[in-house]
């Protein structure tokens, strides 16, 4: 079962026995619990384990792989003297067998444990293993008598102050006296349908398992249920308040857009334009993610959904998260639709008063067709004379009150937003819950994959000198550094101390140019602009060239110390090379030996497939850590498993939907806990 948060599952309602109620558990073991989100007997019973100890297959000492948590059985031979080694630290030690193996068995600070343990007796133990040479030692974390250990035995996230032992002994008494009142949310035709077993079974079999086929049981019922509750009440959240835009955009020709471009959109460009266009034609506001890979060219899509707008006499608004990769929109989008008599705006933070005075007065008198911005275009000052066409690119960037705060700027407009972050359509669902997705899963044709090395540092020069290579051919490069500036406390090398070494030494002669987050806006401008003529021929940068920065002629791109950089973000930044038609090459630096390391960098050498690289970077890092999902105000799960449950994920998503056909706003007295927990979840991530 894969390891969860430090959080109680915030899918059970709020309300309910107060956790106090329960036996043993006073003001100070309130507050502990408190530090886990839980202040109910419900909500405890919602804590699952993050794991479970296999007490029913111990192995034998020569089974035990070193620095593993293991399980083995062992007849204790002899008990040592305790023995302080430094103050409130005592250490307890035994001898145990196996029958074959002898093993030295070490205990800290549980004297507990230490007298409960018999001389003679046979127990199963359960801690971290460790050989050298042939001397075999478990450091134990618990134990039960032989004849006790044909179970599973549950494994909580905890906090300084509280046990496993502690939580499963609360827990019990919740089953015992707080479950049998809960009754069951799931409808009996739902579990019927799909094979479930009722509620409280699960909650007894997920914290006490009699077995391995009862744990799965358990979870596949409680994740289904969390995933059912979540689709309703996304379904119930996208239709809540929903009113009608007058923003309705029928029957929009775009042969002149289509005609007008240098190449022919791909069939996924195609499709999810027609997705778009079927949204915006009904009487209710399009709210639509668009999802692509790096270069599989969503602002083409964006740009025709632009032009279908403001075909019918509406503006439209792109926003975006720096003022580099809006004037890199500003200069893609002025190129394809100015020749088509569409007015371009541009608004950051950057222009003069009287320049921001200017644009927002022709915003404001509809002399703007299309505005592209930073946060400058939700300020109180900018005003639209008919926003019909709201964008936001790499969403995860902004938070949804920004993107809401863009949309009251018209009369209900449509909303598209746009990632090049491909995460696996099951958290898509749950990060960007009220939005409909679409995804453009096809590269435009002439891209060649992206070649990608994992060096170590002592072939630096080599890989500067194949740089180099590059740079005497006419094409262009780029080194990422993940430092501004030099830091005693890190090793990494700095941008502008690098940056100078290399202008004065292997690149001498050549144009080294310098781009980092710290630089005033116009001085970025210039970088930029003089990279993008050629006049650069080599970028040195932070990870500001993440996103959005696009010449096709930069063919080569180094990244050092790779090690520091999550896959997905290594996946952006190599998306800056392979632009246009000529092959190109990514270097990644990195002098971390590590398994994790080395497992990471490989897949970035696999595969340029974003998604795929997104679903190894979720296993690695988990969800919160690869997305910050939080911040979107989606409730977190407590159960269920995004790479692993899309099938469970789709039956939900049917169950749901046809629970709601035949009753809508869960009205109906067999609905009605659902109902309250649908609410309760609701409210608690922040969304009604």
């Amino acid at each position: 079962m894969p390891k969860k948060e430090n959080i109680a599952s915030e899918e059970l309602p709020l309300s309910g026995t107060p956790i106090t109620a329960l036996k043993n558990i006073g003001p100070k073991r309130k507050a502990l619990y408190e530090k886990l989100g839980i202040e109910t007997a419900e909500q405890l019973l919602a804590f699952y384990p993050r794991s479970y100890i296999d007490y029913t297959s111990p192995l034998m000492a020569d089974q035990c792989e070193n620095g593993a948590n293991v399980v083995i059985e062992g007849k204790v031979i002899r008990k040592y003297a305790p023995a302080t080694i430094r103050k409130g630290m005592v250490l307890y030690k035994m001898l145990l067998t196996d029958g074959l193996h002898n093993i030295n068995l070490t205990i800290f600070n549980s004297e507990y444990a230490y007298y409960g343990i018999k001389t003679g007796e046979t127990y199963v133990f359960a801690g971290k293993w460790n050989r050298t040479g042939a001397a075999y030692q478990l450091t134990m974390t618990s134990y039960l008598p032989v004849e006790e250990a044909n179970v599973l035995r549950p494994v909580y996230s905890l906090t300084e102050g509280l046990t496993s032992k502690m939580v499963s002994t609360n827990v019990q008494d919740a089953i015992e006296h707080i479950l049998p009142g809960m009754g069951d949310p799931l409808p009996e035709t739902v579990r019927e349908q799909y094979g479930l077993i009722p509620f409280d079974t699960a909650i007894r079999q997920i914290h006490f398992p009699e077995g391995t086929e009862q744990l799965e049981a358990a979870k596949k019922r409680l994740s289904f249920e969390e995933l059912f509750r979540l689709t309703i009440g996304l379904k119930l959240l996208k239709g809540r308040g929903r009113t009608e835009t007058g923003v309705r955009i029928l029957r929009p020709d775009l042969r002149p857009f289509v005609k007008s471009l240098p190449y022919e959109l791909t069939g996924a460009q195609k499709r999810v334009i027609t997705e778009i266009l079927r949204d915006m034609a009904s009487p209710y506001p399009m709210n639509r993610l668009l999802q692509g890979d790096v270069g599989s060219g969503k602002t083409m899509v964006a740009a025709a959904a632009c032009y279908a707008v403001i075909s019918r006499g509406y503006q439209a608004a792109l926003m975006a998260p720096t003022e580099i990769l809006a004037a890199q929109h500003e200069k893609t989008l002025r190129r394809f639709l100015e020749p088509l008599g569409i007015r371009i705006g541009l608004l950051t933070g950057s222009l003069t008063p009287k320049q921001k005075t200017l644009m927002r007065q022709q915003i404001a008198d509809g002399e703007i067709d299309l505005v592209v911005g930073t946060h400058a275009l939700v300020q109180d000052s900018t005003h639209f004379h008919s926003l019909g066409l709201v964008i936001t690119d790499e969403q995860h960037r902004f938070g949804v009150e920004q993107r809401q705060k863009l949309g009251e700027k018209g009369e209900n407009p449509h909303v598209l937003v746009m990632s090049a972050t491909p995460i696996p359509r099951t958290l898509a669902l749950i990060v960007y819950g009220d939005l409909d997705i679409s995804v453009i899963d096809e590269l435009p044709k002439g891209r060649q994959p992206i070649e990608t090395f994992s060096v170590h540092s002592d072939k630096r020069e080599r890989a500067l000198h194949y740089i180099r290579d590059h740079l005497d051919r006419g094409e262009q490069g780029y080194i990422v550094c993940p430092l501004i500036e030099e830091n005693e406390t890190a090793s990494m090398t700095a941008a502008t101390a690098y940056a100078h070494e290399l202008e004065t030494g292997i690149f001498k002669g050549y144009t080294v140019g310098l781009l980092h987050g710290r630089m005033k806006p116009d001085e970025k401008d210039a970088v930029m602009a003089d990279f993008s003529s050629g006049k650069i021929q080599l970028l040195v940068a932070t990870t500001v060239v993440e996103v959005g920065v696009d010449v096709p002629n930069a063919t080569i791109m180094l990244i050092e110390n790779a090690e520091r950089f999550g896959l997905s973000q290594l996946h952006q930044l190599r998306g800056r090379v392979g632009r246009g038609s000529k092959k190109s090459t990514c270097i990644l630096l990195s002098d971390n030996d590590g398994e994790d390391n080395r497992k990471r960098l490989s897949v970035m050498k696999q595969t340029c497939d974003g998604f795929l690289i997104s679903k190894e970077d979720l296993k690695l890092r988990g969800a919160g850590d690869f997305f910050g999902y939080r911040q979107h105000g989606v409730p977190s799960l407590g159960i269920s498993d995004v790479l692993e449950d899309t099938a469970l994920f789709a039956q939900a998503q049917a169950a749901a939907a046809e629970l709601l056909a035949n009753d809508p706003d869960l009205s109906k007295p067999e609905h009605t806990l659902l109902r309250q927990q649908v609410e309760e979840m609701t409210r608690r991530s922040g969304k009604n």
